[in-house]
Formats: structure tokens, C-alpha cells, sequence
């Protein structure tokens, strides 16, 4: 994988109208760019990464990203973005801010990557912009905030909103972590590693497909399994997470998918238990004009995304039919 590059901007402004005096993006860009007559970039694709990856998560697409490939890149440059929030972008855990890091909105996710495209990246168009679950959130927000800003939109294993369960999980997880006695509402010395431990364990129980969790993790392995999941949430940062989930919870553009101009796939995976196709997928490219949709089989579940690969054929036909 490449290396990260780092970008940082002056006084940006939130949504809710607070400022930073210095905001750091962190991203990666690779193969063919192609510039107009006054330099800009013209073959962009910006990929959106989910709740917990940063810049690297592009990596799940290596099967069909690179030369010949359905995101070939002899034919696009490809932008690969940490998202506001996540550490190596600006976050209430690098940023020095801490608990006065301003609650930040999906919206200003996206409006992070527009300043980095316009001002830094001499993108002022983008071929498309691709976005796996929480990216897709961000995916989507794109194409109805600059709806004029790219030719196609794919959100995969994602939704316009966040309902039901997921909801639900975002607000138990922050529960945990708000009401452990080290947090002091933002303010701690320690973090609250039990707390992060066990909201961790309970993404870990949606993560895959209910067989998948019979058949790879026997008897106690499923109890061994979730250990190590809470182990690695003991590694995260407690504002970090408090943060993200309230940018989740606001998040909800279901009423605004009429603005969007692009051309859309959506793609689902059944055995999702966070976004099942029935639920999210399905309605989405109902909900959206020149929207196409295609729903494979996994049985990781929400992690079928590492399995991308069974969408290569409709994505190239996509590509192709939009390019």
C-alpha cells in the first residue's frame, strides 16, 4: 500500500459553525490522472472508507481495482481519503482538542474531501465517488450536496439513514462509554479502555451472518473471538468513537435523494445484519432516479465487502456504461 500524504487547511469551518485553526487530512492517490487544458484532474474517484477503516481500507477492493480491472487504473486517478474523525485525519485523539473538538456532521466528512479535492488535488469534477458503509453514508451525502460535482455514485452496504437497530447500537455504545466513571464527559485523564472493550464486542455481534458465527467460531471459539475484538477496542480512542456515532445518529438524508443527478449502483450483500438488502439497499434504488441495484451472498455478512469481488461483473458493465 502506498503511503499516506497529509494536507492541512487553515481555520475550517464546521456546519455548526465552529472553527479549527488547523484541520489535517490524510489520503492517498494512485494511478492515471488525466488534466484538462487547465490542469485539473478530469478521471477522479474518490473511495470512502467505513466506521472503522481509514485511508487503507481500499485495500478490501484490491480484486478489482488496478490495470484491466472493473476500476481500472490505467484509466482513473484514484483518491483514498482517511475521513474527518478517524485518527490520521483530524480527531478529537490527534487534534490536541480533545473534549473541544466540535461535534462534526457526515456533512462535514464530506465537505473535509471537498476542500481537499478543489483546493489542494486540482479535482474540480470527479468521475465518481465509491463509499462502503459509513463511507456510503458520505457517498451518498456527496451526490445530494454537489449533486453536479460527479458522473456516478456506487454506496455499497449502506442506507440514507440510520434507524432501527443500528441506531440502537450506536446509542448503547456510547451509553457505555458516557457513563464509565473515567470519561468525565469527555474529560479524562484515562480512557476508559473496559468501556471501549465492550462497545467493540457488541459491533462484533453484527459484524458477520448468523451461520457464519455457527460454523467458523464452534463452541467457546466465539467466546475467544469476541475477546479479541474487545482487545482491539481497548486500542481506540473514547471521544474518537462518542464522536463518530453522533455523526452517525444525525445522519439521515432519506427526504433529499431526489436531488441526486448521478448515475447510482447500489449493492447490497444479504446476510448483513447492519444494512439487510430487504431494509436498506432495496428501498435506496427506489428511492433514486437513474439508480441500478445488485445484492450478492455472503456469509460474512457485513464483511462480505472483502468479498467484492462477486459484484466484478455488474460493476463493469457500470463503469463502462457511465464512462
Amino acid at each position: 500500500m502506498l503511503e499516506p500524504s497529509y494536507k492541512t487547511f487553515k481555520n475550517f469551518e464546521f456546519e455548526s459553525g465552529a472553527v479549527i485553526p488547523e484541520l489535517e487530512v490524510e489520503y492517498v492517490t494512485f494511478g492515471n490522472a488525466v488534466r484538462d487544458s487547465e490542469g485539473y484532474i478530469t478521471n477522479g474517484i474518490l473511495f470512502l472508507h467505513g466506521w472503522s477503516g481509514d485511508y487503507s481500507s481500499i485495500k478490501r477492493f484490491k480484486d478489482i481495482l488496478g490495470p484491466g480491472l472493473a476500476f481500472d487504473t490505467n484509466k482513473f486517478f484514484i483518491i483514498s481519503t482517511t475521513a474527518l474523525g478517524s485518527p490520521g485525519t483530524s480527531a478529537p485523539s490527534t487534534s490536541s482538542l480533545g473534549a473541544d473538538f466540535p461535534r462534526y456532521t457526515v456533512g462535514d466528512m464530506v465537505n473535509v474531501q471537498h476542500l481537499l479535492l478543489n483546493e489542494h488535488l486540482k479535482i474540480k469534477h470527479l468521475k465518481g465517488v465509491v463509499g462502503t458503509s459509513m463511507g456510503g453514508f458520505q457517498a451518498l451525502k456527496w451526490a445530494v450536496s454537489y449533486p453536479d460535482f460527479m458522473d456516478f455514485t456506487i454506496p455499497l452496504v449502506t442506507s440514507s439513514r440510520v434507524q432501527g437497530r443500528n441506531l440502537a447500537i450506536f446509542q448503547l455504545m456510547n451509553s457505555l462509554i458516557k457513563s464509565h466513571p473515567q470519561y468525565k464527559n469527555g474529560r479524562y485523564l484515562e480512557n476508559p479502555a473496559d468501556a471501549l472493550e465492550n462497545a467493540n464486542k457488541l459491533l462484533f455481534l453484527f459484524a458477520f451472518s448468523p451461520p457464519y458465527y455457527h460454523k467458523e467460531f464452534p463452541g467457546r471459539e466465539v467466546i475467544l473471538a469476541l475477546d479479541d475484538q474487545g482487545q482491539e477496542g481497548r486500542k481506540l480512542d473514547a471521544n474518537d468513537v462518542v464522536w463518530r456515532n453522533e455523526a452517525s445518529i444525525t445522519y439521515d438524508i432519506h427526504d433529499n435523494l431526489s436531488k441526486i443527478k448521478s448515475k447510482v449502483l447500489v449493492i447490497g450483500i444479504r446476510g448483513d445484519q447492519y444494512f439487510p438488502p430487504e431494509i436498506d439497499a432495496v428501498p435506496l434504488s427506489q428511492a433514486i432516479k437513474n439508480s441500478k441495484i445488485f445484492i450478492y451472498d455472503s456469509e460474512l455478512g457485513h464483511l462480505g465487502i472483502n468479498e467484492i469481488e462477486k459484484a466484478k461483473v455488474p460493476l463493469k458493465k457500470f463503469l463502462s456504461d457511465v464512462n
